[in-house]
Formats: structure tokens, sequence, C-alpha cells
């Protein structure tokens, strides 16, 4: 196979976006024939159409309308876009709580999702809900220690791996959830191209919520403790790169 170029968006807030940038490179240098551009936003629309596939790890960083129209326009002709943790997330701190609000439906349903709010990190088990596809194929169900991404669906989904969560989302406006399908690994179709979305990941160092605390005591890698984790990553950028369907 040729050169591949791709391009990867890595920011945002509350989370050790250093830490997830560095992984993500390292798992994408391990294929000698893609070259990466590494971008704080979404401006650099030129770039991405010379692309095959975009990767985005980011909290409550968002594309301009104009941007995601170019977009969609990179996904109908073909691209594919592995969409990690928080790249659909809004988030507002207001009085009750941390509000997701829906106001940009245009970008969300290009994701097929939005992230609504998350229980406080721990346990939970994620099921593989389609074992026939080959980014699940050979995979079990397993436990792992993340932060449960609830999210609201916005366009048709195929989910290839879930989890259920019936509680109290602390914090959030919208707290309160009974027994709710979470997808955690899907895709969505789009023309000729596609977004596969992993919403494990989470990560935060001690410096990452300067905003609302000076020095966070213990530094959090949830899902990149596990090598399950990475699997799924490494069978995202095998997709991403047309290896796998």
């Amino acid at each position: 196979m040729g050169r591949i170029d791709a391009h990867f968006v890595a920011a945002g807030k509350y989370h050790d976006i250093d830490f997830a940038r560095l992984e993500v490179l390292k798992l994408l240098a391990e294929h000698q024939n893609i070259r990466t551009t590494v971008a704080i936003d979404y401006s650099n629309t030129e770039r991405l159409s010379a692309c095959q596939f975009l990767v985005t790890y980011t909290c409550d960083v968002l594309p301009t309308p104009e941007e995601v129209t170019a977009i969609k326009a990179f996904l109908d002709k073909g691209g594919r876009w592995l969409a990690l943790h928080g790249t659909n997330s809004i988030l507002r701190f207001v009085e009750g709580g941390v509000d997701c609000p829906e106001e940009r439906d245009d970008l969300m349903e290009v994701l097929g999702t939005q992230f609504k709010a998350h229980p406080p990190i721990g346990p939970f088990r994620v099921e593989i809900s389609d074992r026939t596809h080959a980014l699940t194929k050979g995979l079990e169900d397993f436990d792992v220690i993340d932060e449960l991404y609830i999210t609201k669906t916005k366009a048709p989904i195929q989910i290839l791996m879930q989890t259920r969560f019936d509680g109290e989302a602390t914090g959030f406006v919208e707290a309160d959830y009974d027994n709710v399908v979470v997808p955690i690994l899907y895709l969505r179709q789009h023309g000729k191209g596609a977004v596969l979305y992993n919403t494990l990941g989470h990560c935060r160092s001690h410096y990452d919520v300067i905003e609302l605390m000076p020095f966070w005591e213990h530094p959090e890698r949830c899902g990149w403790n596990y090598p399950v984790y990475y699997e799924t990553l490494r069978r995202g950028i095998c997709w991403a790169m047309g290896e796998i369907d």
C-alpha cells in the first residue's frame, strides 16, 4: 500500500491532551506509510481534503458550520473519521451543574451522537454487541474503569460495542437515567465514507482542570490502562486506512 495521509485534531478542556496526542501518534507511527499532520482545531480544511482519514481527540472543541460542511463533503467522497472520547461534547457550566446544550445538531448529526453526561469514573462492563464485524471479531466482553459517556443519538448508527447505565450522572443538568443503552463503539455511514466513534479513553493530569482546581491530585488514565482499548484503537486505525470495512 502506498502513502496514506491523515489529519489529527487533538485539543480541548479538562483532559490530558498531551498524553492522548502522543499515544495516538505512536499508534499511527506503527504504519510507516501514514503521514500525519496535527492541529488544535478544524480550520485546515484544505489539508483535510487531501487526506484519507481524520482522527480527533477533543473536548468542547467544535468545527464552525462552514468546517462541518467541509467535513461532510470529505466523508461523502469516501473519507473516514476516527472520533475519540469527547469529540461530540459541548459543555456549559451553569447553575445546577454541567449542561450539554443541543445547539450544534449540524455537527452531532454527522457524528451520530451528542455527549449528554457521565457518572463518576468507575467500573462498567462493555458488551460486544456485534461479534461478526471485523472491528470486533474475536473480542470478548470486558470490564473497564473509565468515564461512561452517556449520549443522545442524533442519526442512525451501527452499534458494535455497548453498555447500559441506570442511575445518576452526578453533576450534570440531565442527571437521571433509567437503564439506557450506551454506545461504546459505533459506525455512522456517510455516502462513500463513515465515522467510527470510540467513547472510551478518558485521561487527565495534575494540571488539566486549573480553571476549577489548581492541582488534580490523582491523574487518570482510565481506558488507556487496558490492552483491549489499544486493540480497539489499532483496529480503528486499520479501518481508517481502509484495511477493515
